[in-house]
């Protein structure tokens, strides 16, 4: 069973750089399958697909974020993480990290794996 974690910190400063990492375990990033995902929850809102990276190393991004994220994978840790940049008060959310069969999906339906989520609080 595959299962994925995410880790990082929950308070970011307006104008930092917002790092989460996903590590996986029984299953491997380098599986020619599926897509390693970052998506978002803001309070009351639903789910926005942020970004991923494949097998190969390849990323996808969503047009309204490409210029502040960034999506990179550890295979030696089994890891992929995201970073995403000149955060304000609107990036408040829970992340979660998922493996989905295709590229920006928003429903849990599309992702076969998924973490439970960490809240992030963007605040000074």
């Amino acid at each position: 069973q595959v299962q994925l974690q995410e880790s990082g910190p929950g308070l970011v400063k307006p104008s930092q750089t917002l790092s989460l990492t996903c590590t996986v375990s029984g299953g491997s990033i380098t599986t020619n399958y599926g897509y390693w995902s970052w998506i978002r929850q803001p309070p009351g809102k639903g789910l926005e697909w942020m970004g991923a990276i494949n097998y190969s190393g390849s990323t996808y991004y969503s047009p309204s974020l490409k210029s502040r994220t960034s999506i990179s994978k550890d295979t030696s840790k089994n890891q992929f993480t995201l970073q995403l940049s000149s955060v304000t008060p609107e990036d408040t959310a829970v992340y979660y990290c998922a493996r989905g069969r295709w590229l920006q999906s928003s429903r849990w339906s599309e992702y076969d794996y998924r973490g439970q989520g960490t809240q992030v609080t963007v605040s000074s």
